[in-house]
Formats: C-alpha cells, structure tokens, sequence
C-alpha cells in the first residue's frame, strides 16, 4: 500500500510541475510580469526567473515522472515552493492583490495569494510524503540485500 501511495503522489507532483513549467515556457514575458508583481525582486531579476524557473519545473517534474533522482528533484521541488509559500504570505501581508503566476500566466484566470498558498501547502504535502515512502522504501531494500548477503 506504501508504494501505492508513494507512486501516485509522485506522479502527481510529476505531471503539476511538468504541466506548470511547460506553460510557463510557452509565455516567458507574461511570467516575468507575474514574477514582477510580487514586488520583492529587482527589476533586473524578474526576467531572469521567470526564463529560468519553468525549466527548472520541467526537470524536476521530469525526474519525478521518470522515478530518476527523486530525491533532489524533490529537494528542488519542495525549495521552489517553500520560497513561493513565503513569497505568498508576503504579498498577503502586505495587501497585494495578485494573480500568483503558477500556471496559465498572462490569462485571465487569477488565483488569489491565499488560495495559492493552501495549493502550494498540499503540494509541500506530497513533496513530504513522498521523501518519507522513498526513505522507508529504500531502508526496506537495503535491509532485504543485507540479510541475504548474510545467508
């Protein structure tokens, strides 16, 4: 049941961060306004996220769906969206109104901060449960190979 688990919540991470960089790939500049929002970073500094952080996404989601490298992908992957969860709860202190940029940039489908952060603390959720299952796989798998190296 564990690898169950393990497996869908990783190919659910997969396809978001797939999808999410895939999107954004497609509407670089759109990001880039979006990143520009948030009203942290220079100016300078928003095009250079907003062209390097979906292919970022993609990567990670790529690993994740190939099952290749999960844990830094889910390193990457759960960095990525605690720097956007405190991103988030910074535009929502600050009473910024803002579409968070995730996915679909440049449409006319905003996404309030407040519900992007419940999205993205479900997301850390998974991003948690799946290091857990593949720790407790791994530590399974070595326990199997040492007990049969002993017999």
């Amino acid at each position: 049941m564990k690898r169950f688990f393990y497996h869908l919540a990783r190919l659910v991470l997969a396809l978001v961060f797939i999808y999410a960089g895939a999107v954004k790939m497609q509407a670089v500049v759109a990001f880039a306004g979006q990143v520009a929002a948030y009203q942290i970073l220079p100016y300078a500094m928003n095009y250079l996220v907003a062209a390097t952080l979906p292919y970022v996404e993609f990567l990670a989601g790529v690993l994740l769906l190939l099952n290749a490298r999960v844990r830094p992908a889910l390193a990457v992957i759960g960095g990525m969206t605690l720097v956007l969860m405190v991103d988030l709860v910074s535009v929502l202190l600050r009473g910024l109104e803002i579409d968070c940029g995730c996915f679909a940039p440049g449409s006319c489908q905003d996404v309030s901060a407040d519900i992007s952060l419940w999205r993205d603390l479900g997301l850390m959720v998974l991003v948690v449960v799946v290091w857990c299952l593949r720790t407790s796989d791994r530590d399974a798998q070595r326990k199997t190979r040492h007990t049969e190296n002993l017999t």
